[in-house]
């Protein structure tokens, strides 16, 4: 009995010494600690967000994570992109906070209305969200309803009144009181965004936000945008997306144009190459899009060995195709191409009329070579050394006929008289096989050579 309560003791005994020095954390008492996930959505919203966004979800879902703060600081951006985006912040079931830290502007306004609650720091604003094409100018009226739409949408989406979300695309709606007459898109700053319940609050930071919301003890994830999401960002920009475009058809039409193969069609191919990078990691094209590049380049070079023209349009179409597969936008890839096209047709003109260029490529299947005299090539003998000479005709020419020059046997023909057979002539001219004579008459003869 002693060494049992002995064993108890000392159980005891080391049972506190390893609570002294591990001991368990409150949260397994109380339950599991809360988890906070912080998702930057920063800078231009482009096809490229796209795909950190999902990342960030998948990871916060799969962590268990007890609330997701979008972090915003973005003038806007593509319209499409930012549709995609709203789809994937209302597909997750974890509740979500929109903390504007400087300015969520046009589709960062969008995408801020469709978390459940808003926060703004003392300088931020949102707002200012008129759909805009690429060249800056208002888009059509088309797309300004679809946008007008969107933006009711968002709003109502998450409990406010979408009369201000039009306000902020739309010129026509009068908001004088919130600074925003008719003809001035509205821009929220955290007072009035309080006012209109467009913001559940003001903090200075991240750390008073969570202690608002009373996460201020939660483990707070910070995801990080990777190194190869932000190359596929810059990658799909439509800027970059144009450049490449330019530089990667450009560099292809320079090569066909330079012997060899070299600097011009490596930087083509890398452009190209490049593009699709871009959209494959952003989760907009797969392998099957550069399958169909492949394999319209494939038909494109077939057509220059098998021609017909079948094998080039299929080529041609194909690669095109894929250009619209891999972004998904065919607005912006339209514009993109034509960019290129025109680049490359002016690079064109300006190679073969100003530096006299020509495609090297052709030089392989077409014959440039010409049998001209000056290279040596003749189609017959010239006779030149007879004119002058003078024979007797062997038959009566008409104007054709035979004549003994120097005793040599000669097809001739005369300037388009007659001449009887055994009559003097002189050889006048020589043009190739043509030998022409004329008669000599009595007053004529000069004692030639027979």
């Amino acid at each position: 009995m002693k060494k049992v309560l002995r064993i108890g003791y000392v159980s005891a005994f080391l049972l506190a010494l390893i609570l002294s020095v591990f001991p368990i954390a409150p949260s397994t008492v109380d339950g599991a600690e809360k988890l906070v996930y912080v998702i930057p959505v920063e800078d231009t919203v482009e096809t490229g967000l796209l795909a950190f966004i999902n990342r960030s979800i998948e990871e916060a879902e799969d962590a268990g994570a007890d609330l997701i703060i979008y972090k915003l600081h973005t003038p806007g951006g593509l319209v499409d992109a930012a549709s995609d985006i709203s789809k994937s912040f209302k597909s997750t079931s974890i509740p979500s906070v929109a903390f504007i830290d400087t300015r969520a502007l046009s589709a960062g306004a969008y995408l801020a209305l469709y978390a459940d609650k808003i926060y703004m720091t003392p300088g931020a604003t949102m707002g200012a969200a008129a759909v805009i094409t690429g060249d800056g100018n208002a888009a059509d009226k088309k797309s300004q309803s679809y946008w007008l739409q969107e933006m009711e949408n968002a709003a109502e989406s998450s409990g406010r009144n979408p009369l201000y979300a039009k306000a902020m695309a739309d010129t026509e709606v009068d908001l004088p009181e919130l600074g925003a007459p008719k003809g001035e898109l509205l821009t929220l700053g955290p007072k009035e965004a309080l006012e209109v319940e467009y913001s559940e609050g003001t903090v200075k930071n991240l750390e008073e936000l969570l202690q608002t919301l009373g996460y201020e003890d939660a483990e707070v994830v910070n995801v990080e945008v990777s190194f190869a999401e932000n190359v596929a960002r810059f990658l799909t920009n439509p800027i970059v997306v144009s450049i490449l475009l330019s530089v990667g058809s450009l560099g292809l039409v320079l090569e066909l144009y330079s012997p060899g193969f070299g600097i011009p069609g490596l930087m083509g191919i890398s452009a190209l190459l490049l593009f699709f990078y871009g959209h494959l990691v952003a989760g907009l094209a797969g392998m099957e899009t550069m399958i169909l590049f492949i394999l319209g380049v494939i038909f494109i070079v077939l057509e220059i060995f098998v021609p017909g023209g079948i094998l080039g349009v299929l080529g041609l179409g194909a690669v095109i195709a894929s250009f619209f597969f891999a972004t998904g936008n065919i607005v912006e890839t339209a514009i993109s191409l034509l960019i290129a096209m025109a680049v490359t047709v002016v690079a064109m003109v300006l190679l073969f009329t100003v530096f006299g260029k020509r495609i090297r490529l052709f030089d392989r299947i077409i014959l440039r070579d010409s049998t001209n005299t000056e290279q040596g090539y003749v189609s017959n003998v010239s006779r030149i050394e007879l004119v002058g000479q003078e024979g007797v005709t062997l038959t009566p020419l008409r104007p054709a006929g035979t004549a003994v020059i120097k005793e040599e046997r000669i097809d001739v023909v005369t300037e388009g008289n007659f001449i009887g057979s055994k009559k003097r002539v002189r050889i006048v001219k020589a043009e190739g096989p043509r030998i022409v004579v004329r008669e000599i008459h009595t007053e004529d003869l000069t004692g030639g050579n027979e």
